[in-house]
Order: structure tokens, then C-alpha cells, then sequence
């Protein structure tokens, strides 16, 4: 089992050697499976008798209703929106996947600080400013990134919701002119911060642009390999 570590100074009062589960991230744009993904691994797990745990964006009980509240109107600062989430992150940390690592769980999140990161720099933030908001993160022991070309997350979104979300989309950014085009662009830009921090984070890049079985294989094979089962 690799050692946990923090990314900086991490929280007060954790002792790192009483972490005895896993944490294993999957991260990807919406659209990109993800979730679909999350449920399908837990199962497995599950099945080979693990305790799974699962994290994700906006569920903090202590700012998530707040922060979707902010976001109804298009009008959130940057600033604000990342402080928001870097909060709902820390609240989910210190009261959910301390907790359960601690108590052996195998936690799955549904996307960790690094979507977060990505969206900040896409925003303007220095990265030098992001990896100090999120130094208090615990290092995962793997982290997938389901990458999806831009187009057929598009395609995949008017699927699921039949429309492009403006956040998702970038409109605040100032991409285009229209939510079509922003949305491209502004993936586009948030997979290039993802390439830049992929070296740096180790992520493993899984190609999302196959079917739900494939990618599950593939990533059932890496986890597997991660915990000594098959």
C-alpha cells in the first residue's frame, strides 16, 4: 500500500498512517461517463467485498445548496466560485473521506480538485494560486481521466439534458458568442490544462470515446490491479 500523503500542508490533526482504504478518482467533463462509471465500479467492488465510499462535486452539507443557489443567476465571480468549491472540497475532505479511509472504505470521488484546478486556470487564476487553494488535498492513490473529444460530449449532453449547461459551457469566460461554440472552446481549453497538470498529478488517461463496457473493463483491470483482486 503506498504511503498517504497531503499536497502541502493538509488538514490539522489527521494522522496519515490510520488512513488504511483506498481513494481512487475519476475525472472528466460531463458528458464523459463518469458517473455511470462510479456505479458500475462500486458494484464490482462491492461484489469482491470492499466498503465503497463515494465523493463528489457540490455535496458538501455546508455550502452545496448555497453554492447552486450562486450559480441560478450566470452571475458568480470567478473568485467567489472558486472559493465556493474549494469549501464544499474541504468540508467533503475533513467529514467524509477522512472518515471513511480511515475506517478502510475504498472511496470513489466523481471528480477531485483537478476539474476545479482546470476550471480556475480556464478562468485566469495563477496556477501557482490553485495548487496553494488546494494544497490541503490528500494525494489519491489513482487518478483516471476519462478523456472525451469535445464534439461528442456535446452529442452526449443534448442526449442526457437537451441542452449545454452555462458553466459547462464557459459562457462566462467569453469563448463565443453562442453555447455551442463556447462549449467547444472551452473544453478544448479545459483538456489543455488537464494535458499540462497530467505529468505533474500522474494522472492515467482512459479514452472515453468508446462504449460504457470497454472503459469499465479497462478500468476494472487498473483498480483491480491497484487492489491485488481480479
Amino acid at each position: 500500500m503506498s504511503e498517504k500523503r497531503f499536497y502541502g500542508s493538509g488538514l490539522p490533526g489527521v494522522n496519515l498512517e490510520q488512513l488504511l482504504g483506498r481513494l481512487i478518482v475519476i475525472e472528466g467533463a460531463d458528458g464523459s461517463g463518469r458517473s455511470t462509471q462510479i456505479v458500475k465500479l462500486t458494484a464490482w467492488l462491492e461484489s469482491k467485498g470492499f466498503a465503497v465510499a463515494s465523493i463528489g462535486l457540490k455535496r458538501s452539507t455546508l455550502v452545496s445548496e448555497d453554492l447552486d443557489a450562486a450559480k441560478q443567476g450566470n452571475i458568480l465571480g470567478k473568485r467567489t466560485m472558486s472559493l465556493f468549491y474549494a469549501t464544499d472540497f474541504a468540508d467533503q475532505l475533513e467529514n467524509n473521506v477522512i472518515p471513511a479511509l480511515r475506517a478502510g472504505f475504498i472511496v470513489l470521488a466523481d471528480r477531485y480538485i483537478y476539474t476545479l484546478m482546470a476550471r480556475d486556470m480556464a478562468r485566469g487564476a495563477e496556477s501557482e494560486w490553485v495548487a496553494s487553494l488546494y494544497s490541503m488535498a490528500l494525494v489519491p492513490d489513482s487518478v483516471f481521466y476519462l478523456k472525451v473529444s469535445p464534439r461528442l460530449l456535446v452529442e452526449r449532453n443534448f442526449q442526457k439534458d437537451m441542452a449545454l449547461d452555462y458553466w459547462e459551457s464557459g459562457m462566462d469566460v467569453g469563448l463565443g458568442d453562442n453555447l455551442f461554440d463556447s462549449f467547444l472552446s472551452y473544453q478544448k481549453l479545459i483538456q489543455t490544462h488537464f494535458k499540462d497538470m497530467q505529468k505533474q498529478y500522474g494522472f492515467q488517461v482512459i479514452n472515453g470515446n468508446r462504449s460504457i463496457g470497454a472503459i469499465h473493463n479497462e478500468l476494472r483491470k487498473k483498480v483491480g490491479d491497484l487492489l491485488g483482486v481480479k
